[in-house]
């Protein structure tokens, strides 16, 4: 079955107006991106005026599981009734969730504050891949495709920095209030500039699809944090959460196949490239943002470096993105080509992964950043990949599901992957005696904690936190081979050549 994208006239035909909308986009990807991270650094800070640190993952994983739930949902309303006023919905609220983040007064109306944040922040970044494909020709949208995955990497990467430095200065409210002056510019630039193409069918919603693919979603990040709550992933009352997530997937399955207009169209499936996409998505989620926090810590244990100092490495990463993404994307839109830079960026992904399991307390600090360039311009190669495969592969009044599937499974992969790698320090640090002169529970050690301690202190945590991160990058780096794997299965398919180029050539 040939389900390739016939190109179509953009949604903007004046370049200029083009590009403002598109600036519009990349402001609210950034904004909905940077929360993912930017709350990471400012959780002690939190803890310490609410108290309730048992709840305090909550804050984080809250926003993913509304993000991750929400995200097949607003892809499929995009094809439904037109991508602007979905699109200004979802920036609506997590505009409304954002100012009630910054107005919580106890743990548990920031964590219900931060559910809201995420049901907007999940259409946010669905919309905008869907806009897009509006805005953009195939291969001209492989370009800014890049532009749009470097955004979602860099506020990633510089979220923890930008969290504990506003915290420090302003209060942790402000890392919540910054999204209003920003949210209202969005919404009044896509409401002026973006125009309404109206769908050529009559919505019709499948809400049971819905609420029992949101359900799965739920269970499947839920389960993933459930280490921590039950004690085990394999505790009983975690293999609960599985059952019942195994229960509603099979439900959706059959409500989709009778579904009128299902919410993730199960013909998708029918064209290999789809499937193998998610798998790489989900694992590029959990390598590229999944990480970024154990970056951090690995880096504040092993080398006595502070979290200002620490998070200076993050231009590596940043960097190495950037130079990525920029790369892939020039590339693919000048060779219509997209594979071989999944390829290259798991593969990538699988060397510097084991690059990491042979570092140790004491690596020179040069070698570090290296390996962390590295990483970062793996991660960007292979970035815009996925979208633009799916959205070749779907019909026109697919791709906003589409697109909706692939920012699903990324963001779930981050999700799952945070949890995972969470679970298996802390379950290493607890299967070792902790004798060290000045330290207590060793869970419990902050950066500054850590640098008052004698020097043979600081370097009998920094090899026990290196050998606690070992098995951690070596599930990784298994990982990105299941991701490898994937790739190397999809076909060898090229974009086709933007209609302009048509005509151009035939004069």
């Amino acid at each position: 079955m040939n389900m390739s994208v016939t190109p179509v006239a953009p949604l903007v035909a004046d370049p200029r107006r083009r590009l403002v909308v598109f600036f519009f986009l990349m402001f609210a990807m950034f904004m909905a991106t940077l929360d993912n991270q930017i709350v990471s650094t400012a959780l002690p800070t939190i803890v310490g005026e609410f108290g309730a640190l048992e709840r305090f993952g909550w804050i984080g994983s809250a926003y993913l599981l509304a993000t991750s739930a929400v995200m097949p949902v607003y892809g499929k309303l995009g094809d439904l009734f037109g991508r602007k006023y979905v699109m200004i919905s979802a920036v609506v609220i997590f505009t409304l969730g954002s100012l009630a983040c910054g107005l919580a007064w106890s743990m548990n109306s920031l964590i219900a504050a931060r559910v809201l944040q995420g049901l907007g922040g999940g259409g946010i970044m669905v919309s905008i891949f869907s806009v897009n494909a509006d805005l953009f020709e195939a291969r001209e949208r492989a370009r800014y495709q890049s532009y749009s995955s470097l955004v979602i990497m860099a506020s990633g990467s510089v979220g923890p920095i930008l969290g504990g430095t506003m915290s420090d200065l302003f209060g942790w409210r402000s890392i919540f209030l910054i999204n209003l002056p920003i949210g209202i510019l969005v919404i009044t630039g896509l409401a002026l500039l973006l125009p309404y193409r109206r769908p050529d069918r009559q919505p019709k919603i499948d809400y049971i699809g819905a609420i029992l693919l949101a359900a799965t979603i739920s269970s499947v990040v839920f389960w993933a944090d459930s280490g921590e709550i039950f004690g085990s992933l394999f505790a009983w009352q975690s293999l609960a959460i599985v059952a019942f997530a195994v229960v509603t997937a099979s439900l959706w399955v059959q409500v989709e196949r009778r579904a009128p207009e299902p919410i993730v169209p199960l013909r998708l499936f029918k064209d290999s490239s789809f499937p193998l996409f998610m798998v790489i998505s989900l694992v590029s989620g959990a390598l590229g943002i999944g990480m970024v926090n154990y970056y951090a810590l690995f880096l504040q244990t092993t080398t006595g470096l502070s979290p200002s100092s620490a998070g200076l490495f993050f231009i590596a990463i940043t960097s190495g993105i950037v130079m990525g993404s920029l790369t892939a994307g020039r590339l693919i839109s000048k060779t219509g080509s997209y594979k071989p830079f999944s390829i290259i960026s798991l593969s990538m992904a699988v060397v510097t992964m084991l690059v990491f399991s042979q570092l140790h307390a004491g690596t020179p600090l040069p070698l570090l950043a290296i390996v962390m360039w590295m990483q970062g311009l793996g991660v960007g190669l292979g970035q815009q990949a996925p979208i633009i495969g799916v959205q070749n592969s779907a019909l026109k009044s697919d791709i906003g599901a589409a697109s909706g599937a692939v920012a699903l499974t990324r963001m779930g992969g981050a999700a799952i992957g945070i949890s995972i790698y969470g679970a298996i320090i802390s379950s290493n640090l607890k299967s070792v005696a902790v004798d060290i002169p000045g330290v207590g529970r060793i869970q419990e050690l902050t950066p500054k904690m850590l640098a008052e301690l004698p020097a043979a202190s600081q370097s009998a945590v920094a090899s026990l936190y290196s050998g606690a991160f070992t098995p951690l990058f070596y599930a990784a780096a298994i990982t990105a081979v299941v991701g490898l794997i994937a790739a190397l299965g999809l076909k060898n398919v090229r974009l086709p050549v933007a209609s302009g180029e048509k005509a151009a050539a035939k004069t």
